[in-house]
């Protein structure tokens, strides 16, 4: 942090930058977070209750994983969008619809109710939530980073994730506060609650963005393509350069399943198999978004100084190692231990990848393309990894007969890509 406290004053432009970026990413990550920790602890009795647990349980994260299906389309459409006409519009837009489909979850009501109707206005909201979230981090981390001096986008970048703390700290602590409330009124009423907030915070993220300014970068290239007459395709100009396009799917996979594994599906992992209560789930994630919203700019100040490739490695290679104490430590039992095993497995790999690979993304991309191949990098990664991660996970784990190790090498093998 003290290179913030070094560097330069920032602009009010680059003030309202930063929090217009930040605050759609805490949406974004406030609506996933949110829909994991049901999908593991709620879903499976609300949505599915008919069918057997273990079922129940795979059928909420199959709807979990099939809003990240939708990301990468919502992420081309956008990008395309964002690159031709501009980023504001993208990112007001997409923050409209976020809002709408997570208050939307929150309101539909039991399969007891309606039967099977239940599943799929689930299905459809997820759907809507997956295709406007897919314009949302490419949106933000472009705008943000073309407003940011070249000896800070790491530390800018990394405000985005930031936002991603808070999110983790408010749907965590909100789930963990309206539990206290008895199990009856939170899985009947409680839970919702959250997701209902969703639609307060797309009001607030529209109010914060409506003033946003487009960079010089994207002036002067669209200035330069109405010069010249010739209207760029984004997609054309992604796959002029097929390597960065790919490499920037294989590279986000391991910061996309990260979150997933160790926190998301780690909590139905103690509650189904070690008979742990979701509460202490539910506030270990909230001690971690807690931490996430300081280490993130530490870890984006770093990737300044000895670059964003160093840093990104450290923390595939550490989520690689850490990821068997991690659960080690959840099998415990222990709730500081489970605790614990929250910060060593995500707080220091995770968020160090998160921190650095959207500014990466950026780098990697013209500024007449960048949102496209930005979104399409991270989506793709996204829905590869983080999408399917607690599926993938809930299966190996019943296949092995409840032990955790298929957790492990199936992360390991991810990393190692």
């Amino acid at each position: 942090m003290t290179q913030v406290q070094s560097g330069p004053k920032l602009s009010r432009e680059q003030r309202k930058t930063i929090a217009g970026g930040a605050i759609g990413t805490l949406m974004e990550y406030y609506d996933y977070y949110l829909y994991g920790l049901a999908a593991a602890t709620v879903f499976p009795a609300v949505f599915f209750a008919s069918e057997d647990p273990v079922v129940a349980q795979l059928s909420s994260f199959a709807t979990f994983a099939v809003g990240f299906f939708l990301r990468p389309v919502g992420g081309v459409v956008w990008g395309i969008i964002g690159d031709r006409i501009g980023r504001k519009v993208v990112l007001l837009s997409t923050v409209i619809g976020m809002g709408l489909a997570t208050a939307g979850i929150g309101l539909i009501p039991p399969e007891a109710s309606i039967g099977i109707a239940a599943p799929i206005l689930l299905l459809i909201c997820r759907m809507f939530q997956g295709f406007f979230v897919g314009g949302e981090m490419g949106g933000a981390a472009t705008l943000v980073v073309e407003h940011s001096p070249p000896n800070r986008r790491g530390l800018f970048g990394a405000f985005l994730i930031t936002g991603a703390g808070v999110a983790n700290v408010g749907s965590a602590g909100l789930m963990a506060a309206l539990g206290v409330g008895g199990n009856s009124w939170f899985m009947e009423w409680g839970w919702r609650l959250p997701f209902i907030l969703g639609f307060v915070l797309a009001v607030v993220a529209v109010v914060l963005r409506r003033h946003l300014e487009e960079s010089d970068e994207f002036k002067d290239t669209q200035a330069i393509q109405i010069q010249t007459g010739k209207k760029l395709n984004p997609l054309r100009e992604v796959f002029r350069h097929p390597k960065n396009a790919i490499l920037g799917v294989l590279i986000g996979l391991p910061q996309s399943i990260a979150g997933y594994v160790v926190l998301t599906y780690a909590i139905s992992y103690m509650v189904t198999n070690i008979g742990i209560p979701a509460q202490v789930g539910f506030i270990g994630t909230l001690i971690v978004g807690a931490f996430q919203i300081f280490v993130a700019p530490t870890w984006g100040a770093i990737s300044d100084k000895f670059g964003r490739r160093k840093v990104y490695i450290f923390g595939c290679v550490a989520f690689a190692i850490l990821v068997y104490p991690t659960f080690a430590l959840y099998s415990t039992g222990n709730m500081w231990l489970i605790w614990l095993g929250m910060i060593i497995g995500f707080v220091i790999p995770g968020v160090a990848m998160q921190a650095t690979l959207s500014t990466m993304l950026c780098e990697m991309f013209d500024p007449e393309a960048r949102m496209t191949g930005v979104n399409l990098g991270y989506q793709l990664s996204n829905t590869l990894g983080g999408g399917l991660a607690p599926f993938i996970c809930a299966a190996l784990v019943a296949a092995a007969g409840g032990a955790f190790w298929p957790v492990v090498i199936y992360s390991a093998v991810i990393c190692a890509v």
